[in-house]
This record gives C-alpha cells, sequence and structure tokens, in this order.
C-alpha cells in the first residue's frame, strides 16, 4: 500500500477557505468589539453625567427652601438673626506666628489716636509730634 500524502488537494483548499473566511471576518468583529467597549463607555459617561444632573437639581431645589439660605447664610457668613447671640471661635496661632504677634507693639487706631489728639489739644496738654527729621521744641 503506497502511503497518502498527508495534505491532499482538497485539503489544501479547505484551508485555504477557512482562512479567507477568518481574514474577511476579523476586521468586522473588532469593529464590533470595539464598537462595544465604546458602547459601555457612553453609557457610563450618561450616568454619570445624569448623575450630576439630579445632584444640581437637588441643589437648585434646596437653594428655594428659605431655612437653607438662612443656614448657609450663618454657617458661610456668621449671620446672626435678630434677638440671637453668635460666636466666633478663633483658635491660638501656633508656634513662629504666635511669637510674632506677641513682639510687635500694640499700635491704636487711627481714630483713637486722632481722638486723643484733639482732646489733649482741648485741655492744652498736647505737644507737637515728632516727624522724619524734626525733633521736639523747634
Amino acid at each position: 500500500m503506497a502511503k497518502r500524502p498527508q495534505l491532499t488537494g482538497r485539503a489544501a483548499i479547505l484551508a485555504v477557505v477557512v482562512c479567507a473566511i477568518a481574514m474577511s471576518l476579523a476586521y468586522p468583529v473588532r469593529e464590533y468589539i470595539s464598537l462595544r467597549r465604546s458602547i459601555s463607555e457612553n453609557r457610563a459617561e450618561m450616568a454619570r453625567v445624569e448623575a450630576e444632573r439630579q445632584a444640581l437639581l437637588a441643589r437648585d431645589r434646596q437653594s428655594n427652601d428659605p431655612n437653607w439660605i438662612k443656614k448657609t447664610a450663618k454657617e458661610r457668613l456668621h449671620y446672626c438673626g435678630p434677638g440671637e447671640k453668635c460666636y466666633v471661635v478663633m483658635e491660638p496661632l501656633q508656634g513662629k506666628e504666635q511669637t510674632a504677634v506677641k513682639q510687635q507693639p500694640a499700635v491704636p487706631p487711627w481714630y483713637q489716636t486722632l481722638w486723643e489728639s484733639v482732646e489733649a489739644a482741648d485741655k492744652g496738654t498736647g505737644r507737637r509730634a515728632v516727624t522724619g527729621k524734626e525733633t521736639v521744641g523747634q
């Protein structure tokens, strides 16, 4: 008995046809998978945008509530209603900032200095201010 060749003509033609079909389907299948991925990404983006839209609508509805407006004004702007006592707790300065504040001399506000000078002028106990190159008594 003669040995049959492993690759016959029919098998070769069948292999070529199978390869041709596989190659002709490769691009459409790749595009299909790519489009499915794109659709899922777009759906996720749409869900995120819808959630953001709902949050903004809830905020809009909340901003029409007068109690929310009062509460927000008290929290952010430190407003007090009539007859209310409001306190703002300040945290102490830490470290170098605190020592720098202690070292600076306390300068009274300008209006206090002005008023003290007017009172001194009324009593006749005022003295001439020292400015620049001038000295007292000149």
